[in-house]
């Protein structure tokens, strides 16, 4: 089934995300047409290679184009008109930068795979279950029941003035109507029943003046209820989600809700505030003793003024955090003179405000507090906000080609060895507004908007400890800029952490960790069983301390072994083939009265990026011997993938007959039938002459025993051999001496 199929299949809750990954970059129509060709092209591999970016796009307008000749057969209008402007909209935005859509397209299928890896994940962890909570939907809930209330509660206030003006006005046309009568008639009886009824509608409006302020006052409470718990509350709360979805949790929906709600308030306060400017024209024509509006309307207009500035203030929100394109699973880590992009969304959606409001980026200035360094950016630093921005029609901005720039009096000879990613910085977005005829605010009313801590890099190198940084402080912390955090990190709790580092692998290649693997992770971490909910980690022995034996840390183990996976055993580690993370006491247990010839993966302890695998056996005697092979490294793995590597392993057995001791995966599925889609080609004798001819001895693999098993030395007997027609080949297409270098390099390996 392909993948996007796969995704129709979703709950609502997980389309929901789905929906959120498509726009103009990218639309979704294109993906659903072109499904299948789209997860067949390696979009990854033309990330940093224009040429082949360009043949992909080519082929993607190719696509559409047979797609488009098909629908105008079948004259389907609607979906003509659809086809033709998608192709001018990819044309024009990908046409001169073609390396750009295989940077979207890839994060797309990336994005995808995780979504469903988290669907099929049966466990929530403690973080995502306090952000799905039931208690926080019904919040949510009540708010927009709350903003709506408040909307027609203006609405009606609105029509308490026009019927005070409309009675102000009979007032107005009566009253001048008896002073332009002549002097003797003032003295009539009808002149005095005039004024009886003069009388009794000024009291009317007395009475309905009072009653107007009365319900702006109750609107304007009920706004600054709404405004200081229930919204800013909201707001809080999807800022926090913001900060989880960057270290790959579930993505953060909520803030069209949020922007509806920012909108319906603004448009609440700004019809009272219009009420009370009418109010104020009442009193021109109309005043008298006790007047409650130049008593009343002072006070509220000031506090619809404030609320007004408030709001506008909480408004501007940094919708996408600033990260680097070539980087999409790594945001919040920038590496200076490379690109980066950041966007920037004013959740009051008014529109007067198009295209007046225009955004400048600019460094943090409290980041010089913690650091001597300094950076400037280069690039379109200012831009306007418009609707036309985001698809949805949200009043945003975007900056594309931001590159920040370290200022070469501070750059010294700083190298990678000195690098600290403690040092974290942030940017600063202050708007300017051209101020439209209505709108009471001025250009300094907008508050800045701040980007989260970012680290910044000078070497791709850098980048694991700059990373682990980025997940420390924002699982830590919910304050946008506390950047004097790493004086003295907090430590932070067990179940949070591995519920973080199962988001990496999902984010990052596709699928989490299930709670096993977890359970081996946390005994890495902390040397013994545990209770989660007890346990506190420490930032040190998460990212600065060496594991018990070993020159490397916790963190840069974990790193290495998530790049093995990404590039070189992806889909096998996306179809589950992968067990990971179980300790070699732990296999053991497992493989325990299991069928002779079933195996499992396992990543390396001991190495750097290594992957193994294990076996099980019976000896003559019954005993249940177990064999697990040197771990294999990026270098082995980048000459031969590993499904080809399991398929083809091969041992001798009795009489130098060799045969493959690989039967099932753990726990009992038939290796062809786990592997059998990943096998690159099907083993013949050219290959094995192109294998002698480049003489890559390196990949005749040695079986590994215990010493516990085999308490003497191993023998020559003991190498990994190979078969009696591979070792035909190579005596055919190599000389005595190579020959004889290889042998002894291969039995050096072995002692």
């Amino acid at each position: 089934m392909s993948q996007w199929n796969q995704v129709q299949q979703l709950e609502t809750k997980f389309l929901e995300q789905i929906d959120q990954l498509y726009d103009d970059k990218f639309p979704m129509e294109v993906r659903h047409l072109l499904a299948q060709w789209i997860e067949n092209q390696d979009w990854e591999s033309a990330y940093n290679n224009e040429p082949m970016a360009a043949i992909l796009l080519q082929n993607l307008f190719i696509k559409l184009d047979e797609h488009l000749d098909r629908v105008s057969q079948e004259k389907n209008l609607l979906l003509i008109h659809n086809l033709k402007r998608i192709r001018k909209l990819l044309q024009g935005k990908y046409q001169s930068n073609p390396m750009h859509v295989a940077v979207v397209v890839s994060n797309c299928l990336r994005e995808e795979r995780r979504i469903l890896a988290t669907a099929n994940m049966p466990l929530q962890g403690p973080l995502e279950k306090s952000l799905q909570s039931s208690l926080v939907s019904e919040r949510q809930r009540n708010t927009e029941h709350k903003v709506s209330a408040i909307k027609n509660s203006a609405q009606m206030t609105e029509q308490d003035v026009k019927y005070l003006e409309d009675l102000q006005e009979e007032f107005d046309f009566r009253y001048k109507t008896m002073q332009s009568m002549e002097q003797n008639d003032k003295n009539n009886i009808a002149m005095k029943q005039e004024m009886l009824i003069l009388q009794e509608m000024l009291n009317t409006i007395d009475f309905r003046r009072k009653e107007v302020l009365r319900k702006m006052a109750r609107v304007i409470e009920e706004m600054e209820d709404l405004m200081n718990n229930s919204l800013m509350e909201e707001l809080m709360d999807w800022k926090r989600r913001q900060q989880i979805a960057c270290l790959g949790g579930p993505l953060h929906g909520g803030l069209d809700q949020l922007q509806n709600c920012f909108t319906l308030l603004a448009e609440s306060l700004f019809q009272i505030r219009r009420q009370l400017e009418k109010l104020d024209e009442f009193l021109v024509k109309l005043t008298y003793e006790g007047d409650s509006i130049p008593l009343q309307r002072p006070h509220l207009l000031e506090r619809v003024t404030f609320l007004l500035y408030s709001l506008f203030q909480s408004s501007l929100v940094v919708e996408k955090q600033p990260c680097m394109p070539t980087h999409p699973q790594r945001p919040l880590v920038l590496k200076t003179l490379i690109q980066f992009t950041v966007k920037l969304r004013l959740l009051i959606k008014l529109p007067e405000l198009n295209s007046q409001i225009k955004v400048k980026a600019a460094v943090d200035k409290n980041a010089s507090t913690i650091s001597s360094r300094r950076f400037l950016l280069c690039g379109t630093h200012v831009k306007a906000m418009a609707m036309d921005e985001s698809a949805n029609g949200s009043l945003s901005v975007e900056f594309r080609h931001l590159q920040p720039k370290e200022m070469k009096s501070c750059m010294g000879n700083k190298g990678i060895e000195d690098f600290t990613p403690e040092f974290v910085y942030g940017w600063a977005f202050p708007p300017t507004l051209g101020t439209p005829a209505h709108l009471f605010f001025s250009m300094s009313s907008l508050h800045q908007a701040s980007s989260l801590p970012v680290v910044m890099i000078s070497n791709v190198s850098q980048l694991p400890n700059a990373w682990a940084s980025i997940i420390w402080y924002n699982l830590s912390t919910n304050e946008p800029q506390s950047l004097a955090f790493f004086n003295n990190p907090p430590s932070v709790s067990l179940s949070q952490l591995l519920e973080v580092l199962s988001w990496q692998f999902s984010s990052y290649v596709g699928r989490g960790l299930n709670a096993d693997q977890l359970s081996m992770l946390a005994e890495k971490l902390t040397g013994q069983q545990v209770i989660y909910s007890d346990y506190q980690v420490s930032w040190s022995k998460f990212c600065k301390e060496h594991l018990p034996g070993k020159s490397f840390t916790f963190w840069v183990w974990l790193e290495a072994i998530l790049e093995l996976i990404k590039k070189h055993t992806l889909p096998l580690w996306i179809d589950g083939c992968i067990m990971g993370f179980v300790s070699k006491e732990k296999q053991r247990v497992l493989l325990k009265d299991k069928t002779p010839g079933t195996f499992l993966l396992r990543f390396s302890e001991s190495n750097l990026g290594g992957i193994t695998f294990t076996w099980v056996y019976r000896s003559e005697s019954g005993e249940e011997i177990y064999h697990s092979v040197e771990p294999y490294n990026k270098g082995r793995l980048t000459a031969l993938p590993f499904a080809d590597i399991l398929r083809d392993y091969k041992v001798i057995v009795a009489d130098s007959v060799s045969e493959n001791p690989l039967k099932y995966l753990y726990p009992d599925i038939p290796k062809d039938k786990a592997f059998g889609k990943h096998y690159s080609s099907q083993p013949n004798e050219d290959n094995l002459v192109q294998l002698a001819k480049n003489v890559i001895f390196p990949h005749f693999v040695h079986v590994s025993r215990s010493l516990s098993d085999y308490p003497d030395p191993p023998s020559p007997s003991d190498l990994l051999p190979m078969s009696p027609s591979v070792y035909a080949v190579l005596r055919e297409h190599l000389s005595p001496t190579v020959m004889e270098t290889a042998g002894n390099a291969m039995m050096v390996c072995q002692e």
